[in-house]
């Protein structure tokens, strides 16, 4: 299909010329629907038998719309490309002038090159915010920047995961010739842009479709969010593929992070998506696409018969062994990491920790397939992220839970190991402020509602039993809540700017060293070092050998030295001849 037969039959608003726009909805649950024009009657729709409903009407850019359903009752556009306040405001009709790229030409990186920064939107100062940073971001030696969700959510600041409006960002972070702008000049200076899309479920503050299509979601399977979203329909895949390819094409984002696809109980589709969007973006652009998906599902990481499928998933497992040995914790699931250093040697040499193993923090349930057939960049690893920080009680970053010099040798196994290294906004500097989960409901009963809940979810751990110490649990939707998570971005002084010359000048040996030999890249073995230290090795694309020591604790670990000389040490006097001091890490490189 041709993109513009693609947006010919786009559910949402278009003008299709002469002043006249087409609108369409898929509403199988009306009997009737209606168009609502600014604040004229309502204009009767036709209606297909698949329960599609379409009007040609007189219209321009920029006139606010309703859909008038059931009882009269007029809603929003449920592929809204734009709203004229927030989710349960008038939708917009778009304006189709294209916006003048500054950098046609950009094709995009190769995933291997791939060193990403995740950002909030809102925490950055919106896309002009997010902008100024580049140039720093760009210097330290990332090569992307990874936005958190930007369809449109209820309020003015949210984590971006209660969107309701899949097809319209959000104008609380700017215009959509903002957001362009901003992709346009990280473009510009050699920086890729991804988002983060959420296709498992909707928010709970103004979601209509339930409205218009009751079949949209399935009755006899539930998720965390309420019912499953139905993707045996056409209509309904159509609806989350489109709208991939709308943010890939109209806006150039170089790439999409999916939400939590195990909550997407439909390994098929997934697959299907992932054709659908490489056969529609033109084959000169490099494009990537990355799961969050905590079933380890080796399948959808590897070329089928019918071609790539996705770059990467996000490695939890890693992150769960490296918290483990950082912190010492071992609650919630953490649980499943009781000999963390071996668990992490495995997620060096192969990827995932649980490859078919029973779980003990889901009941003994086997969690998993084979994932060491997959290349080392088949996985994003991290040492923290937004869920990571932001769905603790109080929001914690590991500057404030680990030890420095520990933390500073586990971010270099992280940025010199051949994986996809992801780095979360204010790692660079050592930001010491917390990230919490904030809000903006209207509704004052949903507030509550989310608060209750959030308080009643810790109360199972036993630091969080009394009603006192609930109630000291920052409460989302206050805006202080917010206003707390915001970086401080400050690395003009120390400590700051001995985090961001430590950032700057690993990045730097990843691009010389390691980036370039990436392809080809397997792992060699990886073992754990005592009970607190770990070293893997990788045979690179052209045959060198690159091995990486680290280790956390703080006692030393016998440890053999890799071969070749050493690359770099954390912290810079750093050696292990038969033992690697605590807190220590060493990196070797022999050439081919």
């Amino acid at each position: 299909m041709t993109d513009t037969a693609r947006h010919d039959v786009r559910p949402g608003a278009a003008m299709i010329g002469q002043g006249r726009a087409r609108f369409r909805v898929w509403a199988p649950g009306c009997e009737a629907v209606g168009l609502v024009l600014g604040g004229g009657d309502a204009l009767p729709m036709t209606r297909d038998e698949a329960g599609f409903f379409t009007l040609e009407a007189a219209a321009k850019p920029g006139d606010a719309y309703r859909f008038a359903i059931g009882g009269g009752d007029t809603l929003p556009d449920p592929a809204s490309r734009l709203q004229a306040g927030d989710v349960h405001d008038a939708s917009v009709v778009p304006d189709p002038a294209p916006y003048r790229w500054r950098h046609p030409a950009w094709g995009g990186r190769p995933w291997h090159e791939t060193v990403l920064y995740e950002l909030h939107p809102g925490a950055c100062g919106g896309y002009a915010g997010i902008e100024a940073m580049l140039p720093r971001l760009a210097e330290i030696g990332f090569t992307a920047i990874e936005l958190m969700p930007i369809a449109d959510f209820p309020g003015r600041h949210n984590w971006g995961y209660d969107g309701v409006l899949p097809y319209a960002p959000d104008t609380a972070y700017g215009t959509q010739e903002a957001l362009k702008h901003l992709i346009d000049t990280a473009h510009g200076l050699g920086l890729m842009v991804f988002l983060d899309v959420v296709y498992n479920h909707f928010g709970p503050d103004g979601n209509y479709l339930h409205s218009y299509a009751p079949q949209f979601f399935r009755e006899d399977m539930k998720t965390p969010w309420g019912g499953a979203i139905d993707y045996r329909r056409e209509p309904v895949r159509r609806y989350f593929i489109d709208n991939a390819i709308y943010w890939l094409d109209e806006f150039r984002f170089d790439g999409l992070r999916f939400d939590a696809v195990h909550a997407i109980k439909d390994d098929k589709f997934l697959a299907t998506m992932a054709h659908e969007i490489r056969a529609a973006i033109d084959p000169a652009r490099q494009i990537h696409l990355v799961l969050e998906n905590d079933d380890n599902n080796a399948t959808l990481l590897a070329p089928d018969g019918a071609g790539a499928l996705y770059d990467a998933q996000w490695a939890d497992d890693t992150h769960h062994c490296f918290h483990v040995l950082l912190t010492g914790e071992q609650g919630g699931y953490y649980e499943g990491y009781p000999d963390a250093a071996a668990q992490l040697a495995r997620c060096l040499d192969s990827g995932f920790a649980y490859q078919g193993e029973a779980s003990p923090h889901r009941d003994g349930e086997h969690r998993g397939t084979p994932s060491g057939h997959l290349p080392p960049t088949a996985f994003v690893a991290f040492l923290q992220n937004h869920d990571q920080i932001g769905n603790r009680a109080f929001g914690e970053r590991l500057t404030t839970l680990a030890d420095h010099d520990a933390l500073r040798a586990a971010m270099f196994l992280l940025l010199l190991s051949p994986q996809i290294p992801l780095v979360f906004m204010g790692e660079e500097y050592g930001e010491e402020r917390p990230f919490l989960y904030f809000t903006d409901h209207a509704s004052a009963e949903l507030a509550e509602a989310v608060k209750t809940g959030r308080r009643a979810e810790f109360s199972k751990f036993p630091a969080f039993s009394s009603a006192e110490a609930q109630r000291a649990i920052p409460d989302p939707n206050d805006k202080a809540t917010f206003a707390a998570s915001i970086p401080s971005f400050d690395d003009a002084e120390a400590p700051g700017a001995g985090w961001r010359l430590f950032h700057t000048a690993l990045l730097g040996i990843r691009r010389e060293i390691v980036v370039p030999r990436i392809p080809g890249a397997r792992s060699l073995g990886a073992a754990a070092l005592g009970r607190s230290g770990v070293r893997a090795s990788w045979r690179l694309g052209d045959e060198s050998v690159l091995t990486i020591a680290a280790n956390f604790g703080e006692a030393p670990v016998a440890c053999e030295p890799g071969e070749g000389m050493v690359l770099a040490a954390s912290p810079p006097t750093g050696r292990a001849d038969a033992m690697l001091p605590g807190r220590t890490a060493v990196a070797w490189f022999a050439p081919s």
